[in-house]
């Protein structure tokens, strides 16, 4: 456990104290910080405290950080197809079927194994012992880019853009049936369904999320289109298809699970791939983007339906 304690100056005086200590803190998000003070990590004045709590002058500050654990997770030879790699951030294209990240029951053969062989001890730790270096994910039947970091400032910045919306996120995918216009945007707020927590929907009061559609190419009963994310909700480009009446090819959960067309193009969950990552280094500030290609079996599916 690592202890810090501060005194409140007059000109940080009327500040949330979740947004003031992590100007004091470096490396350490705010994100990580709230979840450090509902535990019970921070007292203001030997008393606990809640992160909205604002501040006075004179204030005493008492905050506990756990260690960063080692993770207990086994490091795998698993072949990574690498798109960038520098000493702060990596971005893989991450193949069908792969879980990005360990969960209770299911503790190998995901990228984060992978990660932790190919850069050893070299990954942020913020998101904890499950998820070293990981700052977003994309669904195990999902193809294509994710990127990690390989420490806890990369991690700040990159998950910051990720709030703000910054990051260039395009995919590719197949819907079922004709999209008339050659463009379109759905604005729909995305939440958990309360008949099923497991999956997302429509939601009145949700978070806003919005899709940009571009279609690229029509075939006799689908479509192929491009969608790029202003948001990034959790299965933000599934739901909003499925909300239109073109739910994505091969999609079990938000389209028809007993499809034949599964079986008939052999697919194994939803025909959806993050193509293009785009995002400011949060070393050098420079744009940086990179470009997954199409797995085999889309492009194949491509050419099955031309």
């Amino acid at each position: 456990m690592r202890h810090f304690s501060f005194t409140c100056e007059e000109e940080n005086a009327g500040e949330r104290v979740d947004r003031l200590l992590p100007s004091l803190l470096e490396g350490v998000s705010r994100s990580y910080l709230q979840k450090v003070i509902k535990d019970g990590g921070l007292s203001v004045n030997g008393k606990l405290a809640k992160g909205s709590l604002n501040v006075k002058e004179g204030d005493e500050l008492e905050l506990d950080l756990p260690e960063t654990v080692s993770p207990e997770i086994p490091a795998e030879d698993i072949p990574l197809d690498i798109l960038y790699e520098d000493s702060d951030v990596i971005v893989v294209n991450k193949p069908k079927g792969m879980v990005v990240h360990p969960a209770a029951g299911h503790y190998t053969g995901t990228l984060v194994n992978a990660l932790m062989y190919h850069c050893g001890d070299s990954l942020s730790g913020i998101n904890g012992v499950m998820r070293p270096g990981i700052v977003h994910r994309i669904d195990m039947d999902t193809t294509g880019s994710v990127i990690a970091c390989k420490n806890d400032a990369a991690h700040i910045s990159l998950s910051e853009q990720f709030k703000e919306h910054s990051i260039n996120r395009v995919y590719k995918t197949i819907c079922l049936g004709i999209l008339k216009d050659d463009e379109a945007v759905i604005d729909a707020p995305l939440g958990r369904l309360q008949s099923d927590r497991k999956k997302m929907g429509i939601v009145s009061g949700g978070k806003r999320a919005i899709t940009h559609i571009k279609v690229l190419e029509r075939f006799r009963d689908y479509t192929y289109i491009e969608c790029r994310l202003e948001t990034g909700r959790t299965h933000q480009i599934r739901v909003h298809m499925a909300s239109i009446g073109h739910p994505i090819l091969g999609d079990t959960v938000y389209g028809n699970a007993s499809s034949p067309l599964n079986k008939r193009f052999n697919l194994s969950g939803q025909t959806l791939h993050a193509e293009v990552l785009g995002f400011k280094h949060p070393r050098t500030g420079e744009y940086v983007e990179t470009v997954a290609p199409l797995p085999e079996y889309f492009s194949h599916l491509l050419d099955i339906l031309k």
